[in-house]
């Protein structure tokens, strides 16, 4: 990679230690975000909590008192336990890029963060898609909490810049700031649970690079990550929107319902969360080279890595009932037991209750699909 100069990255960098008072007294301000942390610190009155946070020095401070005491709650409150596993094969020391995929907008990473300082490790920088960004505050509680910006629905020409840029961000932050970053395999979440590596992403990644496509991203370091949630908090919200694109198929999403999808993320039941986190892809690599087409290095770097997102995956009694339910078998009974499948009915007729003009038929398997596809990605590799 050529020298990244600082500047080259002040529209997309997170806030520093010397700017966070700054950004503090401008949030002073704002009354949504006011109004957010009584939502969040009901117990604290907003203006006794932006005291507290007018005395903080360092972002560091700021994530573990304010957001990973936050996130620590939402585990206690809305979970059934948080576990994790592979992170004793990784070094605290080195950085790393964690390719992951996506179920929840904003507890994705925010858990992974949490996992990784329990366990003796920094926090990781976070790719946020600026589409999130709904209001300036937004964007300057983010930037606190070490989030880098990705652009997106730019013109052509601009997107390749911003490409090159972000691609940029990202090595230089590996490799010179040591720090690890945390990315989602794919613009934006999977909500259907077919977790699949978008190879455009891989490209951005490559381009940065100065050696082959193996070398470049074993520069990177590059972790697989599997996020398991035995529920989705947000499985109906992803389901209405599948109806809503059958029936009007020029239908979008608005910024509401982001907030909606984002509140309901945090404040939504999800049983029991498993984060895996996979080893550096170094050997598995090497094939990549004896590839003669672009195009097919890229598609055979995200076969690699969304085999270990499959098989890493933590699966959950509601992924096997699912999959009986679609397919009205007994085939995995052996792997939950009546009153698991009783219990999972119950939240999924619960949650289709909540979407107004329901097809229920449409719904319900929707839902199953989702809940099903993990599994069916793992057996691909049996």
């Amino acid at each position: 990679m050529v020298q990244a100069q600082a500047m080259d990255f002040e529209s997309i960098r997170p806030y520093e230690d010397h700017e966070i008072q700054t950004v503090f007294s401008r949030l002073k301000g704002e009354t949504a975000f006011l109004r957010l942390l009584g939502f969040l610190y009901p117990q604290v009155p907003p203006t006794q909590f932006m005291e507290r946070l007018m005395h903080m020095s360092s972002v560091r401070q700021f994530q573990e008192e304010v957001i990973s005491a936050y996130v620590k709650q939402v585990i206690q409150n809305t979970t059934d336990g948080v576990s994790v596993e592979g992170l004793d094969k990784l070094n605290p020391n080195e950085a790393y890029l964690f390719l992951s995929n996506h179920r929840d907008i904003v507890l994705d990473p925010a858990i992974l963060n949490v996992l990784l300082v329990e366990n003796g490790f920094n926090t990781t920088e976070i790719a946020i898609g600026d589409n999130l960004l709904i209001f300036p505050w937004i964007t300057d509680l983010v930037k606190l909490n070490r989030t880098f910006i990705v652009k997106r629905n730019l013109p052509v020409k601009q997107m390749m810049e911003s490409s090159r840029q972000l691609s940029n961000y990202i090595r230089h932050t590996l490799t010179h700031k040591k720090h690890s970053v945390w990315i989602a395999q794919r613009e934006g979440r999977s909500k259907d649970g077919n977790d699949r590596t978008q190879i455009s992403l891989l490209k951005m990644l490559n381009i940065s690079g100065q050696d082959s496509i193996t070398n470049n991203f074993k520069e990177l370091k590059l972790v697989p990550v599997s996020i398991s949630y035995e529920l989705d908090p947000c499985d109906y919200l992803k389901a209405r929107e599948f109806q809503m694109k059958r029936d009007q198929p020029d239908y979008q999403k608005t910024k509401d319902d982001d907030l909606m999808h984002m509140a309901t993320g945090l404040r939504g039941r999800k049983g029991r969360v498993h984060i895996a986190f996979g080893q550096p892809l170094k050997q598995e690599l090497n094939p990549i080279e004896a590839l003669t087409v672009k195009n097919d290095q890229f598609s055979t770097l995200a076969e690699i890595v969304d085999k270990h997102v499959h098989q890493n995956y933590k699966l959950w009694p509601s992924n096997y009932i699912a999959w009986d339910l679609l397919h009205q078998s007994k085939d995995y009974t052996g792997e939950y037991t009546e009153a698991d499948k009783k219990d999972f009915l119950a939240y999924i007729e619960e949650h289709i209750g909540r979407i107004p003009d329901c097809d229920r038929d449409f719904i319900f398997s929707t839902l199953m699909e989702m809940y099903a596809n993990p599994l069916v990605n793992q057996l691909s590799y049996q």
